[in-house]
């Protein structure tokens, strides 16, 4: 576990060709499409500010900015004031309930983002909000809410106050990306980063129904890591998600940043490299790759690190402006899937400008796990044409489906092993800005495809939010 091997003939290069994979699908399973059934406002006045070339209501690492429970959906996000909002409606209707939860942004930071949790024990809301390696603000609604929405009302009254801890435990001073993810057994944990870019770690912490408590951090950020260029020492794991599939294990795919521009070509970069898998079969409390090893543990002095052999699952140097905390997904028979992209080598093999290059040749690549266990990758023929990041589902027949910035969707087949990707929505007539918030909890409910967006603006004018949503084969 100290050693730091690519395992090469188990993996993925760039140059590596489709191979069709052997998958659940049949063929009378019907392939990917899209059906535009309705759009509906959010707010006509949200607060828009571009920061880290990212918007605070639609940066898509948010988990999550829009959610799906017991037939009605919620979604978060800040108006032009500033207030934090959440809002709920019925699956189906045109028209939202907002309730104001008591609490401001405090800065002109895309990082803060609100994300929102289900805990199913008791039925309550959860945000955690506005934070950016500092404190965080943390709201939960009353008990129950969630389980009989049509028979309470949508008031700030069903909200706590604000609070700058999980109910007393404070997990870290320097405390960001809030993702919250609901156990099999209805617990609701939440996964956070300690410390800051190049130099933090991924913790968690679970809520049983009555109280918070620290699990503690499971990666590390020592280590040497050393390219054709030079070497780092610190570094932070970065997240494509965190999921638990239907048999119970949880699934992350991440990227490595590394503190120390010397591991670039240049400095107009970003120190981000390689792409890498870990699962956990008890709840988060032991972390082992793909082989099965153990590879950490959450609170042990022994965490998962760049060192470590066989995380790597598509080995990329610094060079290629490989974009972090893109996108992730598990099929019907708990397969991972993943969205990474980057500036392909044919492009050249040294990106000077991260947001230039990217926006110029930036590409999307689909990558999972097939049946016999082998990892494939799949290039998405669609050009990035932003420096930002897109999303993965997958729907009930396990047709993958990659929302790009914009809005635009593509899809490709489990029935030809993810290679026939091709656009089903080219974004016309939304005027989204850029990344997109997608439901993923709404896609196994009812067949929706759901996304928030917000429309491009200038400066700090406010915009209007919108939720799309698509059907899905049936």
């Amino acid at each position: 576990m100290k050693r730091r091997t690519l395992l090469a003939t188990a993996l993925l290069g760039a140059v590596t060709p489709p191979v069709l994979a052997t998958g659940t699908a049949r063929a009378a399973d019907p392939g990917p499409s899209v059906t535009r059934i309705a759009t509906t406002q959010l707010d006509a006045q949200a607060i828009y500010f571009v920061s880290y070339d990212g918007l605070v209501n639609n940066n898509s690492f948010q988990k999550n900015g829009l959610l799906t429970y017991k037939g009605y959906q919620y979604a978060a996000w800040y108006t032009a004031d500033r207030n934090a909002v959440v809002g709920r409606r019925a699956l189906g209707a045109t028209t939202w309930q907002t309730v104001k939860v008591g609490h401001t942004l405090r800065y002109n930071d895309s990082h803060n983002v609100i994300s929102m949790g289900v805990s199913r024990g008791d039925g309550r809301l959860h945000l955690n909000m506005d934070s950016h390696s500092d404190g965080f603000t943390y709201v939960k609604s009353v008990a129950g809410l969630l389980d009989n929405p049509a028979g309470l009302s949508w008031v700030a009254s069903r909200f706590g106050a604000p609070q700058s801890t999980l109910d007393g435990l404070t997990p870290t001073s320097q405390f960001t990306y809030p993702q919250f993810v609901a156990t099999p057994e209805g617990r609701l944990q939440l996964s956070y980063r300690v410390g800051v870019s190049g130099n933090g770690r991924n913790a968690l912490a679970e809520y049983d129904g009555s109280t918070w408590t620290a699990l503690g951090e499971w990666t590390s950020s020592t280590g040497t890591y050393t390219s054709e260029h030079g070497s780092s020492t610190a570094r932070n794991m970065y997240l494509h998600g965190i999921d638990y599939d239907r048999g119970g294990r949880l699934h992350a795919f991440f990227t490595w940043r590394e503190q120390n521009a010397a591991v670039m070509c240049n400095g107009g970069g970003i120190t981000n490299h390689d792409t890498g898998y870990v699962y956990s079969d008890d709840r988060g409390r032991t972390w082992r790759n793909n082989a099965g090893t153990v590879v950490g543990t959450t609170g042990g002095s022994d965490r998962v690190s760049v060192t470590d052999a066989g995380l790597v699952v598509d080995p990329l140097n610094p060079d290629h402006s490989l974009m972090n905390q893109e996108s992730q997904f598990t099929d019907s028979a708990g397969r991972p899937h993943a969205i990474i992209s980057y500036v392909p080598g044919r492009f050249g093999q040294c990106t000077t400008n991260y947001v230039a290059d990217r926006t110029a040749n930036g590409r999307a690549f689909h990558v999972r796990r097939n049946a016999a266990g082998t990892w494939q990758k799949t290039e998405i023929p669609v050009p990035l044409n932003s420096s930002q990041r897109t999303k993965l589902i997958l729907d009930k027949y396990d047709n993958a489906y990659a929302v790009f910035p914009f809005g635009r969707i593509a899809g490709a087949s489990a029935a030809s092993g993810y290679t026939d990707w091709k656009i089903l929505f080219d974004g016309s007539g939304l005027n989204a800005f850029g990344e997109v918030v997608i439901d993923e909890t709404r896609i196994a409910q009812d067949g929706v495809l759901s996304f928030m967006y917000q429309q491009k603006s200038s400066g700090t004018t406010p915009s209007a939010l919108h939720v799309v949503d698509f059907r899905l084969p049936a």
